[in-house]
């Protein structure tokens, strides 16, 4: 099973996510029974902060200093595969032409997806990585 820790850092994310451990909980349930995910034992933490403090890690870590939307930090450890950082302000701005929860998933999975090993440097890798983003994504929503 993939389990998720999540860290509150950021009070607003109760407004849009009521108890976002037992959001993920479920989301990661439903996960669990896509083919490929199905024997996965993964745990990865899940920090809900801001616009400030992904800026203060994307400098720290990757020498931009600009708040991202989404940072991925892999682990080299089989169980534990990381953690992912996502802005509260970059996941709302986007919902505000679609839908919170949506925007939500298409973070975390994005995050999910780097931890286990993908990257978009190249075209080809992006266009598969985004593809199986979207897989994921239907098992969640009804999308196109």
């Amino acid at each position: 099973m993939i389990k998720a820790n999540v860290i509150l850092d950021y009070p607003k994310w109760k407004d849009k996510i009521k108890h976002p451990n037992n959001y993920l909980r479920k989301k990661l349930k439903i996960l669990s029974k896509v083919p490929y995910f199905k024997k996965k034992k993964q745990e990865f933490s899940i920090l809900l902060t801001n616009n400030k403090k992904m800026k203060n890690l994307n400098f720290k870590y990757r020498k931009k200093n600009k708040p991202t939307d989404v940072l991925s930090f892999q682990s080299n450890n089989n169980l534990y595969i990381g953690d992912i950082a996502i802005s509260y302000e970059m996941v709302n701005k986007r919902s505000r032409s679609s839908n919170f929860f949506l925007e939500f998933d298409k973070m975390w999975i994005h995050g999910y997806f780097h931890l286990i090993g993908y990257d978009h440097k190249k075209i080809k890798d992006f266009k598969n990585m985004i593809k199986k983003e979207n897989l994921v994504l239907k098992y969640f929503h009804k999308i196109n």
